[in-house]
C-alpha cells in the first residue's frame, strides 16, 4: 500500500486499527480480481482508502454505500459522537464532505465511487455481483442483520465477505456484528478463512467457484 495513503489514514477520524486495515487491504487485493469491491459504512473514508488502494492496484473499483448521517452510536449523547462532523445548518451528522476530502487527498477519485443512500434501499436495486462485501454499517441489531441479508447473496462464488467489529466477548463490543458472523459461519454459503481473524475483522469465502 502506498506510504502516503498509510500516513493519510492515520489522520482521518475512524474506528479501524492499522493492522485491521492492512488485513482488509490484503483481502481486497485478492477479491478485486473476482469483481468490484463494496463496503457498507464508510464514515470519513479510512476503510475506503485501504480498499480503494487494493482496487486500484488490481484495476477494479470500490463502491462505498453510506447515508452519511451516522448510525445511532454516532449521535449526540452517545460515546462515539463527534461534534466536528455535525452540519451547523441542520444539526445532523454529515460525514460526506470529510469522506470526499479523504478520497481526494488519497488520489482515489477514479477508483472509489460514493453511493449515498440507505444500504438496503441501494441493495434492492443492485445487480452487479461483487468480489467482496465489507459490512461495517450500523451496529444495531436491525441494520446489521438487514445489511447481511441484503448484500451477502451478492458476493460471487469464491469472493469474500468481511465483517468488522466482531467481538465474541460481549464486554468488548456490541452483539449484532458477532451475530451476523455466526449466521454466515452456520450457513452453507460461506466458509471462515480464519476464526481468529485480525482484531475484530473477520473474513469468509463464498462457497463454489466461478460466478
Amino acid at each position: 500500500m502506498r506510504a502516503d495513503r498509510l500516513e493519510l489514514v492515520r489522520q482521518v477520524p475512524g474506528f479501524m486499527p492499522a493492522e485491521e486495515g492492512l488485513a482488509l487491504h490484503e483481502a481486497g487485493l485478492e477479491a478485486a480480481a473476482l469483481g468490484p469491491l463494496l463496503e457498507i459504512g464508510s464514515w470519513c473514508g479510512t476503510s475506503a482508502v485501504y480498499l480503494g488502494d487494493a482496487a486500484e492496484q488490481v484495476g477494479s473499483v470500490l463502491f462505498c454505500v453510506d447515508h452519511h448521517r451516522g448510525s445511532e452510536e454516532n449521535q449526540a449523547g452517545w460515546e462515539h459522537h463527534d461534534p466536528s462532523l455535525v452540519d451547523s445548518r441542520t444539526g445532523r451528522i454529515d460525514t460526506l464532505p470529510r469522506f470526499r476530502h479523504t478520497i481526494e487527498d488519497a488520489g482515489l477519485e477514479a477508483t472509489v465511487v460514493a453511493v449515498v443512500g440507505e444500504s438496503t434501499v441501494v441493495a434492492g436495486h443492485w445487480q452487479t455481483r461483487l468480489g467482496m462485501v465489507f459490512i461495517d454499517g450500523g451496529h444495531g441489531r436491525h441494520p446489521a442483520h438487514a445489511d447481511y441479508e441484503a448484500w451477502a447473496p451478492l458476493v460471487v462464488a469464491g469472493g469474500l465477505l468481511a465483517i468488522h467489529d466482531v467481538f465474541e466477548d460481549p464486554s468488548e463490543g456490541g452483539r449484532p456484528p458477532y451475530e451476523i458472523w455466526c449466521r454466515a459461519v452456520a450457513s452453507e454459503s460461506f466458509e471462515p478463512l480464519d476464526e481468529a481473524g485480525c482484531g475484530s475483522l473477520r473474513l469468509l469465502r463464498r462457497a463454489g467457484t466461478g460466478c
